[in-house]
């Protein structure tokens, strides 16, 4: 079942403890580089601010240092936050790098803010968008696309950038279901949301002249080691950098622990498990076990692997271990795969 699905990469450009950003950016592009090599579908970058663990937050700027450096691969966002920028300036951003890298750019959008509301006020200053007009916004976007507005996004006009939307409600499956586009669900923070989400989608998903027929993508975090106990140990960095979330001390993706036992309360452990559970963690049999269920409850056309590993190398290994269990890489000219 895993063969019959696409696979994708999310990230977020980690910040690891004792790195730099330019650690970061160059990992991230390394890592974009070999997902390309093993044949994932598309590699997308998310845009939060304020954060001392993410550095992918001039979300377009990175788009374009990755798909610089690579040659197939689709480059997107995953996604860009639309209520903190103007359309106009999405459009001609977009529409340039669509220029620069043709065929090749998605355009994932979200309406939460990304970040806090400190944070958020300074982004969206004195126009105070708060998301509760995300379809007219959506609908302004396409228009500076389709060339029906007053001002012209140039570059943009004409381009037809694969637009998506994000969600982890079911607001944004709602929408997508009615305007006939893609959907991808941030099962990797809200697996509680993501069954009723993906219902609604499917049910009431209207033919566009972009989709026939629904396409759900469902990020969710993948993280796999050649044993279950070492991919366990590899998923503590992303448990510490939660509870760094919600203890309003954020600071950089740490190393990884023996255990988190010591470490959080039953409450905190708790809170983790509501937003942390639905991870898929362990050996490339015990992943396959837990993907192959994802998919056929969700009915999910694409899988979008995020992992947030401490070790650059482990977490390459750790996208080589999925790339290989879901069958991406394609066998060289001449050779016969067992």
């Amino acid at each position: 079942m895993v063969n019959n699905v696409a696979f994708s990469v999310l990230d977020v450009s980690p910040i690891v403890a004792g790195g730099t950003v330019a650690d970061s950016l160059r990992n991230t592009l390394d890592l974009a580089r070999h997902a390309e090599k093993w044949g994932y579908e598309r590699f997308w970058l998310a845009e939060h601010h304020n954060s001392p663990s993410i550095a992918s937050s001039a979300t377009s700027v990175v788009i374009a240092h990755v798909a610089a450096g690579t040659s197939t691969i689709r480059v997107g966002s995953g996604g860009i936050m639309l209520p903190n920028h103007s359309s106009l300036v999405i459009a001609e951003q977009f529409g340039t790098l669509e220029a620069l890298y043709p065929g090749r750019i998605d355009l994932g959008l979200g309406r939460a803010p990304g970040t806090d509301h400190l944070a958020a006020a300074a982004l969206r200053g004195a126009s105070g968008r708060d998301g509760h007009d995300f379809p007219e916004q959506l609908e302004e976007l396409r228009a500076y696309f389709a060339g029906r507005m007053p001002v012209r996004a140039i570059p943009g006009e004409g381009t037809s950038v694969p637009i998506w939307l994000l969600g982890s409600s079911d607001f944004s499956a709602r929408l997508a279901a009615e305007l006939g586009l893609p959907f991808a669900f941030a099962g990797h923070f809200s697996p509680q949301q993501l069954m009723p989400a993906l219902e609604l989608y499917h049910r009431n998903f209207q033919p566009s002249r972009v989709l026939e027929e629904p396409y759900a993508m469902v990020a969710m975090n993948v993280i796999l080691a050649d044993t279950d106990e070492e991919a366990a140990r590899l998923a503590t960095s992303g448990q510490q950098l939660f509870l760094s979330f919600i203890r309003n001390k954020p600071g950089p993706l740490p190393p990884p622990v023996d255990s988190m036992e010591e470490l959080w309360t039953e409450r905190e452990k708790w809170a983790l498990q509501q937003n942390l559970g639905g991870s898929i963690v362990g050996g490339p049999d015990t992943v396959r076990t837990k993907l192959e269920k994802l998919i056929r409850d969700t009915r999910a056309n694409e899988i979008m692997a995020v992992a947030h590993i401490y070790d650059h190398q482990a977490r390459l290994r750790s996208y080589e271990l999925l790339a290989d269990l879901a069958g991406l890489r394609k066998p060289a000219a001449g050779t016969v795969r067992d």
